[in-house]
């Protein structure tokens, strides 16, 4: 079973679809994007489908640069992001959950910075995802 609810690589899925899937979390998706879109701005949406293991994500990305991976799942979805070293480290002075800083200090460190995922089912989540995407965006 693919990491995304969508796994058919012949079509990407439309809004009506994920609204079903998401169910709750589908206002937060929402939410999510229009928080980049005001914040960001401006993005472009990119659905993109990263093989029979991941399924189709969609892309937030402002000009050549990703901001967020959002992956649809039953009931939720996943926000992924990748903080640079200076985002990492400044992760440590926002107020951000400890399990999340956990999270973030466990993840490998590449190139292009650290790569999570984080589930995101609650108000909750998405106010610490959003904190990501700033600091991500502000190094």
């Amino acid at each position: 079973m693919a990491l995304s609810a969508f796994d058919d690589k012949s079509r990407p899925p439309g809004p009506p679809a994920i609204k079903h899937v998401l169910g709750k979390a589908a206002v937060l998706w929402v939410q999510l994007i229009s928080h980049v879109a005001e914040n960001h701005g401006p993005i472009t949406e990119q659905w993109n489908f990263a093989g029979a293991k991941y399924g189709w994500s969609l892309r937030l990305r402002q000009g050549e640069r990703v901001v967020i991976y959002m992956t649809p799942q039953a009931g939720g979805f996943l926000a992924g992001v990748v903080l640079g070293e200076k985002a990492a480290s400044a992760a440590h002075e926002s107020g951000l959950p400890a399990a999340v800083l956990a999270f973030i200090d466990s993840a490998p460190r590449y190139a292009e910075g650290r790569g999570i995922r984080l589930p995101v089912a609650s108000r909750g989540d998405l106010r610490t995802v959003q904190q990501l995407v700033a600091l991500k965006m502000a190094r």
